[in-house]
């Protein structure tokens, strides 16, 4: 259980997320990862689409992609879940692929 405590929710700034699109109607969902050296250089969209990380944030700004927020760390943004109850579909519990396997 999250609780927020001291501006934090877990081990988390409460105001982690820079922003909350709203999902256009026709908005994709992220079904994989794409790594490189262990760490999120792209995802997989539930259409096929392969993203660098930077057009996936560029995409969920737009409305583009369900169920993420967009966060910034040491001004770098990222993608982030949205919390909904729903564990399968949390990014970091997607499966992921090397970005050697995928073409972007």
């Amino acid at each position: 259980m999250n609780q927020k405590n001291n501006g934090r929710i877990g081990n988390l700034p409460a105001n982690i997320n820079i922003m909350n699109p709203v999902p256009n109607k026709d908005a994709k969902n992220i079904t994989k990862l794409v790594r490189k050296n262990g760490k999120i250089s792209g995802y997989e969209l539930s259409d096929g689409t392969v993203l660098s990380k930077r057009e996936g944030v560029a995409l969920a700004k737009q409305g583009g992609i369900r169920g993420v927020a967009i966060a910034s760390r040491n001004g770098s943004e990222y993608l982030r879940s949205l919390p909904d109850g729903n564990e399968s579909n949390n990014l970091g519990d997607l499966p992921s692929a090397p970005a050697d396997d995928i073409r972007m």
